[in-house]
């Protein structure tokens, strides 16, 4: 599923979800740089001159504006956009291989089953689309039930997509037909089977140069036919094109795939088993979204792969939206990217937020303003404060020293990551299989315990360390084999003793098991030797409650003993390298921590967006001449906004002359002292306010008044 190219938006116009897309006509002419003659609200597209394609040289400037150190902006803006390049690779990489096995006249089919609560459907089956036709093959349709009652329509949409072709029905034939180049092909199989047959062989006549790259490409590439809806397909639509399909097969190699949202089982309760019987079906499951979500999370956060990361909170309102609100990973992705584009414009030191290599050079090459940003940091504050008197002055006042601090800084945060995620996981091994999931059972989870405070000190992780001192001796084994083969990938330097310390751990119970073996054979022969001898129900009691005594007084066993080392050996990992990220020094060079930014453009709060974009509209639009006072009425705002803000001075009803002339007043307002004034109201400003609200009643602030028809009835009261 992959997002949309990053472009960084122009001077934002970020609604929130649920919020009022505002465009005006008549501040666009104020610019100079576009014209228009609408009235009322408009949106132009202004296409640009086919020679100047390549980005503007102002984008960058986005990132100066509203910020007094504007150096470096087109340095942040080259990471940033680096940056996301990256990580949209990232998030689109895919490892999946299948293949089919089919008898004769059977057809390859992919049952691709998506589950009910995936809002990314489109994205699933675009993105599938993509791949398919980049490494398999260019014949690929993708069909949807609507567009398909019949099988005509079928086999016309087929055709269309594949010959990627102009559909022309006329109703005056019987048969309908595709329009390719000059000719009109009828919707057949046997046209269609023609089309590949032509198709393929001036293919094969191509120069080498023109074959595909990748290795899987095939002489006779085959037809990809998708059925986004499977469930919503007619059964006879299905079984005609399946069966027409079967007895074409040798001659157009088809591979079908099924989208279904349910159950597998949908297959055979549409065809019957004649039809079904002629598909070799194999069985995909995708991802939940939770699944896909913690995927997502693992490749872009719990990673020393980027240098940007984001705090407690803002990862907090990202899954929030998620779990709450639209189970869209494409929607979590697009939030990231907001995160990342708000980080680099709002933060000028985020220049430093990339590969260490890079940081470190980058370092040398800061400004004295610059440096003034990086003293100004809280956390660095406080790392000056716990430095000698010395050091402390050096630090404040010698550019040079503070940039080899810098350098050492960022080194240690760089190395703090590598060795937070590695224990994060060995951490999670031993917690998500506890009872009642204390410290919660997906890894994210315990990510933001983690950021958000000491976790060793809140009560939930005593809680899993108590149940951890009584887990089992093969459940505790296999995580530390977890642990090992965590410890043993991970690029931290450190776990070296680490993972020989896990291994000695394991060494120990392999020993406990075969030294427990053979005491529980003696033990067991002993006490049996024992039990014979007492033959009478008396005696025979008394013993078992001797050796029940025993075992309850006894001392800890060795296993016992060794169970609760291993839990102090990774309680002390935890204290030693889980340190909240805001308690190292430099942390908001990396961190992007401003969740309020992230709430004010991704949180719907439909009734404070409309009442800000109609009462402020420079809010959202940031044009400059929509600047006014609180309690005047610019005539450059969108007449919608002159509009609510005149019907805010009314009261329950509103005589609708009365509201034309001051809207007329406020438009035809024109500064300077040779103004004049018009007596009549012309039909174009008519026009327009008629428009305007209209637009107020379908937002729901006023409604017509069944007690004078000349008035409306106004719906809201107070603030908005």
């Amino acid at each position: 599923m992959s997002p949309p190219p990053f472009a960084p938006p122009p001077p934002p116009v970020p609604f929130p979800a649920g919020g009022l897309a505002v465009t005006a006509w008549n501040w666009e002419r104020e610019r100079g740089d576009m014209s228009t003659c609408s009235v009322s609200k408009g949106c132009f597209v202004f296409k640009p001159s086919p020679k100047k394609r390549r980005v503007s040289p102002k984008t960058a400037d986005y990132f100066r504006e509203g910020n007094n150190d504007s150096e470096d902006s087109g340095l942040r803006f080259a990471t940033c956009q680096s940056l996301w390049k990256q990580i949209k690779s990232e998030t689109e990489e895919k490892t999946t291989e299948w293949t089919c096995r089919m008898k004769s006249r059977e057809i390859p089919t992919a049952a691709l089953v998506l589950g009910v609560n995936v809002t990314d459907h489109d994205l699933t089956f675009k993105s599938l689309s993509e791949v398919l036709q980049n490494n398999i093959t260019p014949y690929v349709a993708l069909l949807q039930a609507k567009d398909c009652p019949g099988i005509k329509n079928l086999m016309q949409k087929l055709m269309g997509q594949l010959m990627n072709c102009y559909i022309d029905v006329d109703s005056s034939d019987e048969e309908d037909c595709v329009q390719v180049s000059q000719n009109r092909i009828r919707c057949s199989m046997a046209s269609l089977i023609s089309w590949y047959e032509n198709i393929t062989k001036k293919t094969d006549s191509e120069t080498p140069s023109k074959k595909r790259t990748s290795s899987r490409h095939l002489q006779s590439p085959p037809v990809v036919v998708i059925f986004k809806d499977m469930e919503s397909f007619t059964t006879k639509v299905l079984q005609d094109f399946l069966v027409i399909s079967s007895q074409h097969i040798r001659e157009l190699p088809l591979i079908l795939i099924f989208g279904i949202a349910t159950s597998p089982m949908i297959i055979h309760s549409l065809l019957p088993h004649s039809v079904s019987s002629l598909l070799c079906i194999e069985l995909f499951q995708s991802l939940s979204c939770k699944e896909h979500l913690s995927t997502i999370i693992d490749k872009l956060l719990l990673t020393t792969q980027f240098a940007f990361k984001l705090s407690e909170k803002v990862l907090q309102v990202l899954i929030n939206i998620f779990l709450y609100h639209d189970f869209s990973v494409q929607n979590f992705i697009k939030g990231f990217q907001l995160c990342i584009v708000e980080h680099f414009c709002s933060q000028p030191l985020s220049v430093l937020c990339c590969r260490l290599v890079e940081a470190k050079k980058r370092v040398n090459s800061l400004s004295h303003s610059q440096c003034e940003n990086v003293r100004r940091l809280p956390s660095f504050r406080r790392y000056v404060e716990s430095q000698v008197s010395e050091k402390q002055i050096a630090l404040l006042t010698a550019d040079n020293f503070l940039k080899e601090v810098i350098q050492k800084l960022l080194e240690d945060l760089h190395v703090y990551h590598e060795n937070y995620v590695p224990v994060l996981r060995c951490l999670h091994v031993f917690t998500s299989s506890l009872p009642k999931y204390p410290l919660g059972k997906q890894i994210r989870e315990l990510h933001c315990a983690c950021l958000e405070n000491r976790v060793w000190e809140t009560e939930e992780y005593e809680s899993s360390l108590q149940l951890a001192r009584m887990l089992n001796k093969s459940d505790l084994v296999t995580m530390l084999q977890k642990c090992v083969e965590i410890f043993a990938s991970s690029s931290g330097k450190e776990f070296d003793k680490v993972v020989e310390k896990l291994k000695e751990f394991l060494t120990q119970f392999q020993k406990l098991e075969v030294a427990g073996a053979c005491q529980e054979r003696g033990e067991s022969v002993s006490s049996q030797k024992e039990l014979q001898k007492k033959t009478d129900l008396y005696h025979l009691q008394k013993t078992l409650l001797e050796l029940k005594e025993s075992r309850r007084s006894k001392k800890l066993t060795k296993f016992e003993m060794l169970r609760f080392e291993v839990v102090d050996f990774i309680d002390n990992l935890v204290r030693n390298y889980l340190v909240p990220a805001d308690h190292k020094t430099l942390h908001e060079i990396m961190y992007f921590n401003t969740a309020s930014a992230l709430r004010e453009h991704l949180n719907a709060a439909p009734r404070i967006a409309l009442h800000t974009a109609l009462n402020n509209p420079y809010c959202y639009l940031k044009n400059r001449a929509l600047k006014s006072d609180g309690g005047t009425i610019s005539n450059k705002a969108p007449d919608i906004c002159i509009v609510y803000k005149l019907h805010l001075e009314c009261g329950r009803l509103i005589n609708l002359v009365d509201w034309l002339e001051a809207f007329s007043t406020v438009v035809m307002a024109v500064e300077g002292p040779n103004a004049a004034a018009s007596d009549q109201v012309d039909d174009i400003i008519h026009a327009r306010f008629i428009r305007a609200v209209s637009e107020l009643e379908l937002l729901g602030f006023i409604k017509p008044s069944k007690q004078k028809t000349d008035h409306v009835a106004r719906l809201t009261w107070g603030g908005c």
